[in-house]
């Protein structure tokens, strides 16, 4: 008996990724098997269509029709099962906006890892010491190299593009607080937490942005030595400070002039946890000036940034930035699984090392009762590259957004928000939380009718 005969429509399926749906009494026999990771599914059955038909035409589904053999194993008395499963979830929450006064989660919690740090001391009761592997002897990853000298390079390419994007692309920055908008005109809504919002009833002042308020410059200490001494409190002036990505870049491996770092050639003798000494390496020849895998690019001046001149160079201006933003991306989450990078839980402060530094800089809530000193734990991406999130413009050219409309409207990372009002394709992992397929009303009263 074929699926495709049974004209059942419905609304909406739940969020669980397992759902049962039953068919109406004269098909209780027959059931279908759904599998979806997103909240909403609306599949619009027309006059002379089956379900299955319309199903196909929804995007980002795959359709799959199960053998007679495995709805045997489930014991249910129907020849074929229908699957309807998406990659991409319809809609998505937006990141959480953390309070000053409360402390970031872990990416993994304490009783998690205290647990596998208890079944590791078990597995290595009793077996001899293994080597241990790099960079914790020392040494560079060598397959690692190639990757942080794309990360740099896509880096400085996003940059130079950001630049160049600005000039035909209107960013918008509060005067107050740190929000900010991509779009003709700034958004209405009344989110402004900076100073005396509760005089202007929250509403944003709105001025010209800059390269600082899309791409945040999060700065680390450089360190000469990864594996050296923390940094003390009194040393917190004597050493220089660099973007968080070129420092977690030299430490994988790219030679700046400028930033030197030690290179060592030898495993490092570890004497107990926290004390070490580096081999002979006299016996060594003497290392040759190597030229770096890749030509490094440099930053453009402001003076000499050139806008685009017609819409296809913005275009391609606007692709070639999405996938600078996606390769450093993709390839600083790389490097910080080799590399450890650690963040305050109470500050936005990052340090690329396996162990914070002492500097006693910490200025959040309560850090008095700290002495000023940070809570360190282990950073995630978005801790080393804020892609601070914007609120999305369905139509540039059409009417601004409406205040009473906020809950149809999705939001995207300031870059790619950019780049997608400049001509270039919209992502899909961005997509969920964008809302593309959200039906935004037209007017407040047919917002009132949507349940």
């Amino acid at each position: 008996m074929d699926c495709s005969s049974c004209n059942y429509s419905f609304s909406t399926i739940s969020s669980c990724s397992v759902k049962w749906i039953e068919f109406p009494s004269k098909l209780e026999s027959r059931r279908i098997f759904f599998q979806k990771k997103s909240e909403f599914v609306k599949p619009c059955v027309g006059p002379g269509l089956s379900l299955l038909d319309s199903l196909q035409h929804i995007s980002n589904f795959d359709f799959k029709a199960g053998s007679k053999s495995m709805i045997s194993s489930w014991k249910i008395p129907c020849s074929y099962s229908c699957a309807v499963r998406c990659d991409h979830p319809q809609n998505a929450d937006f990141p959480r906006y953390y309070s000053k006064k409360e402390k970031k989660p872990f990416p993994v919690p304490i009783v998690e890892l205290r647990r596998a740090a208890r079944e590791r001391m078990k597995k290595s009761q009793g077996q001899p010491r293994k080597p241990v592997p790099p960079p914790k002897n020392g040494l560079t990853v060598k397959s690692m190299i190639p990757i942080a000298y794309n990360v740099f390079n896509a880096r400085i390419t996003l940059i130079n593009n950001l630049k160049k994007l600005l000039k035909v692309v209107p960013v918008h920055a509060c005067g107050f607080c740190n929000e900010i908008h991509v779009g003709p005109v700034g958004h209405p809504f009344k989110s402004c937490r900076g100073p005396n919002a509760n005089f202007r009833k929250g509403l944003h002042e709105w001025t010209k942005a800059i390269l600082e308020d899309i791409f945040l410059p999060v700065e680390a200490y450089h360190l000469y030595d990864r594996l050296g001494k923390r940094i003390s409190h009194q040393e917190r002036y004597s050493i220089p400070r660099i973007p968080a990505v070129v420092e977690l870049c030299i430490q994988a491996g790219v030679d700046l002039p400028e930033y030197p770092a030690k290179r060592r050639r030898k495993p490092i003798i570890r004497i107990s946890k926290s004390e070490f000494i580096d081999a002979d390496e006299s016996e060594l020849p003497d290392p040759e000036p190597e030229e770096p895998l890749k030509p490094l690019l440099t930053e453009i001046p402001d003076s000499d940034v050139v806008a685009p001149s017609d819409k296809e160079d913005i275009a391609w201006l606007a692709d070639q930035t999405l996938q600078a933003w996606e390769q450093m991306r993709q390839g600083a989450k790389r490097l910080m699984k080799m590399y450890p990078v650690r963040v305050c839980g109470y500050c936005p402060e990052v340090h690329i090392g396996g162990s914070g530094h002492k500097a006693q800089n910490c200025g959040a809530f309560k850090h008095q009762q700290r002495n000023g000193q940070h809570g360190w734990q282990r950073a995630v991406l978005d801790d080393l590259i804020p892609p601070r999130y914007v609120w999305h413009v369905p139509d540039v050219n059409g009417p601004p957004l409406q205040r009473e409309l906020r809950n149809f409207y999705g939001q995207a990372p300031a870059v790619v928000e950019i780049c997608i009002q400049a001509g270039a394709a919209i992502p899909d992992k961005y997509k969920s939380t964008m809302r593309m397929d959200v039906g935004i009303p037209s007017d407040i009263k047919e917002a009132e009718m949507v349940v």
